[in-house]
């Protein structure tokens, strides 16, 4: 008689393990930690987000959302098209959420109040809609990063007030990666899960539970081509890397380099240049966020010598550089930044 268990589990294509879905495992989680259900709806609202936004990436070129606009962010940067519609999809699935206060967008000048704590607003979010969407005409990964923190504060003057906390306070943060495949990583303290989104059935299922790092894989993720304007300490890493033999491998969309630095194993450098002294990427939604998950799968995040999630946050749309990856990887880093220039 046939193992019919055997044969039905080969053919939905899990072998060995129940299907779990993105919100059941949210659910899960808040019961195991004592949890109210109420922060299930944001990783809810992230998710619809997702898939919309995944909708858009895979028929950019059919729905004519591919370019710039006439118009630029706060930042001076030319806004992409699905830049906007990024935004506003998050901004729309994430907008009715009983228990958000505060919505703080990488396209945005200030915070967005939703409602104060007093009013119910438990969390704040912070994101990055659509980081490297310049590449989405090549069809190069890009993606969605957030970060979730408590709105700890009932009296306050402004929203940046609730969100400029460090990265230390975050319950939660994630990307979407929309490439080959639409792939939700996701930590809330208790290590990195991954879920790939199935198109049949319109949801993320899980894929793979506490992800770790390798410790060390000859591997940087830079780009090399402001080898010159990098500071003497990057310089002579580099030049010790390449006389050990590491691979280099930069693609130029933050989601996709952390995402392979993640899987693979390595480091992700972004130095300060003579343009940006203190570093290009943003504190809030892209170094914490991605810093939280690397340390949550054994690996290190830094900003120069200091621990990524420890810096105090000054302002929304600060920015920062950052070394990310496996801990040995990062380490080798750090020695040539603490020692000036010296291996």
């Amino acid at each position: 008689m046939p193992d019919y268990t055997v044969t039905t589990t080969r053919y939905l294509g899990f072998a060995d393990q129940n299907l779990t879905t993105l919100q059941s495992y949210i659910l899960a989680e808040e019961d195991d930690h004592g949890g109210t259900g109420d922060f299930s709806w944001i990783i809810s609202g992230i998710s619809l987000a997702g898939r919309a936004i995944a909708n858009k990436v895979r028929r950019a070129r059919i729905d004519d959302v591919i370019g710039g606009l006439d118009s630029s962010n706060v930042h001076g940067e030319e806004q992409q098209k699905l830049d906007i519609i990024a935004n506003e999809f998050i901004m729309r699935c994430l907008g009715d959420r009983a228990d958000i206060g505060v919505l703080a967008s990488e396209e945005g000048e200030t915070p967005t109040i939703i409602r104060s704590p007093k009013e119910g607003g438990k969390y704040c979010v912070a994101f990055d809609p659509l980081d490297g969407s310049s590449n989405i005409d090549v069809s190069v990964g890009v993606g969605t990063i957030f970060s979730i923190l408590k709105s700890d504060h009932e009296d306050f003057d402004d929203a940046e007030q609730l969100i400029l906390q460090p990265g230390t306070k975050q319950v939660a943060a994630g990307y979407i990666l929309y490439g080959s495949s639409v792939i939700f990583v996701l930590t809330t303290g208790h290590g990195v899960d991954m879920f790939v989104l199935d198109p049949a059935i319109g949801t993320f299922v899980q894929v793979a539970s506490k992800l770790k790092m390798p410790d060390e894989k000859k591997i940087y993720s830079i780009n090399e081509a402001y080898y010159d304007k990098f500071p003497a300490e990057y310089q002579n890493y580099l030049q010790w890397a390449h006389k050990n033999d590491y691979s280099a491998r930069y693609i130029g969309s933050m989601v996709a380099d952390v995402h392979r630095t993640l899987v693979k194993g390595g480091v992700f450098i972004y130095p300060p240049t003579g343009v940006h002294r203190k570093g290009k990427l943003r504190l809030m939604y892209e170094a914490n966020p991605m810093g939280f998950i690397m340390e949550q799968a054994g690996g290190l995040a830094y900003a120069d010598t200091d621990r990524i999630m420890d810096i105090e946050p000054e302002a929304l749309h600060q920015r920062c550089s950052v070394i990310m990856g496996s801990k040995g990887e990062v380490e080798n880093v750090l020695r040539f930044l603490r020692n000036g220039g010296e291996s």
